[in-house]
């Protein structure tokens, strides 16, 4: 039976049939699922969502009242759920300590980006030139990116972010391989795992190397025959990587299968849904988030939250609970991303609050009631009483560059 309820008559065991009103006022992918985890209900509870569409044939029905033992309840029901549930698609992230300030992790992870550089290009170099790609400094590099994350995602990921057309190529790597991580541990996945992951992320583009420059420059639409040159580079760089000793399953995995969509409309093999593995799944998701939001030859890189809502609408290009789970992971308004508040002030997420998706931290810089700027100010959303509407196109007022997402 369908029964609507307010938000806050949500109880963990119900099943959510629909969440009225756009994707990106709450953070779920999907709009009908089981109601199992704390921090999901907490989110539903906090977004702008009021009222809620649950079906009692298929879960919990509300109660006639909620009193303090039916909290305490859902508390000891949350804790089995984190603690004992399995590592299924995005329901229990896997706990990385206490998180790092982000001011300070952006320092450690500057020095990591830029000595990463050399690494990255020389691993490159050498596919290039059809040598035997040595991957001993990248395994060196993959534990140092690790640590990072693991210590605070979002300061690696938003300094990775900043790339120019010149270093796109191995910041690409660097980023798809931080975000790798980070979803990994958002999956629940093992530090091993984590550190595959890590790998993967970083080699899933070598065969590009197998692509002519003047092809993966092109600022004009590709030819047919260009189009799938750049298009073999998935089979070549498994190629180049079966010939390392050692190379992990999921870099192999990865580089191959990273291309491939759930409705079987990918390439190389167009494999479908289930035939795709979870890391191949996971790279498809990072890869593509981190192109469209990086300027290229061809094309502006788009605003974060734009560029979750796009990947949002590609029905059938992603799996949806890899998805969910990275959309957890980096935040439904990623740092970087321009936001409209409640106030009418314009504001760039400078900092995630990962256990509430809905309340980063930001800087306003502009009021769209009197069209003019403001000096920037840092509002943390979680100790105001102002709000975030929705994501903003800061083209719309004239904006052409948004204010740098330092603290």
């Amino acid at each position: 039976m369908l029964k609507s309820i307010a938000t806050e008559q949500l109880r963990l065991g119900m099943y959510v049939h629909s969440i009225p009103g756009a994707w990106i006022n709450h953070p779920f992918w999907r709009k009908s699922f089981k109601l199992e985890n704390i921090e999901d209900l907490q989110a539903l509870r906090a977004s702008p969502i009021r009222e809620i569409l649950i079906d009692t044939a298929k879960g919990r029905d509300v109660t006639p009242e909620h009193d303090a033992d039916d909290d305490e309840e859902d508390g000891d029901v949350a804790q089995v759920s984190v603690v004992d549930a399995p590592a299924v698609h995005g329901t229990a992230p896997r706990k990385s300590g206490v998180r790092t300030d982000t001011s300070q992790e952006r320092e450690r992870a500057a020095r990591i980006i830029s000595s990463s550089k050399s690494t990255v290009l020389h691993m490159f170099a050498e596919a290039r030139m059809g040598k035997t790609v040595d991957v001993k400094d990248a395994a060196e590099l993959v534990t140092e990116i690790t640590a990072s994350v693991s210590r605070n995602a979002d300061a690696l990921i938003s300094l990775a972010r900043l790339k120019t057309t010149d270093d796109y190529t191995y910041m690409h790597s660097v980023a798809v391989c931080a975000m790798m991580i980070s979803l990994a541990h958002q999956l629940g996945l093992t530090h091993e795992q984590a550190k595959q992951a890590g790998m993967a992320g970083l080699l899933h583009d070598v065969g590009k190397m197998s692509v002519p420059l003047d092809i993966l420059n092109k600022p004009a639409k590709l030819t047919a025959e260009e189009f799938a040159s750049v298009r073999s580079h998935t089979v070549a760089g498994h190629a180049i990587l079966q010939q390392i000793d050692g190379i992990g399953e999921a870099a192999l995995d990865v580089s191959l299968h990273h291309h491939e969509k759930i409705d079987g409309s990918g390439y190389p093999f167009n494999l479908k849904a289930e035939q795709i593995s979870i890391m191949a799944k996971m790279g498809a998701v990072c890869d593509v988030y981190d192109a469209i939001t990086s300027n290229r030859p061809y094309k502006a890189g788009w605003d974060p939250a734009r560029s979750i809502r796009h990947m949002a609408g590609s029905a059938g290009h992603f799996d949806a609970s890899t998805m969910e789970a990275f959309v957890k992971a980096i935040g439904i308004y990623p740092t970087g991303s321009c936001v409209l508040m409640q106030s009418g002030r314009l504001a760039v997420v400078v900092d995630q609050r990962p256990d509430h998706l809905l309340t980063p931290r930001v800087k306003v810089f502009y009021s769209t009631l009197t069209k003019m700027p403001q000096r920037p100010e840092i509002v943390d959303l979680a100790h105001a009483s102002d709000k975030i509407i929705t994501y903003a196109d800061p083209a719309k007022w004239g904006i052409r560059h948004l204010p740098n997402t330092e603290l």
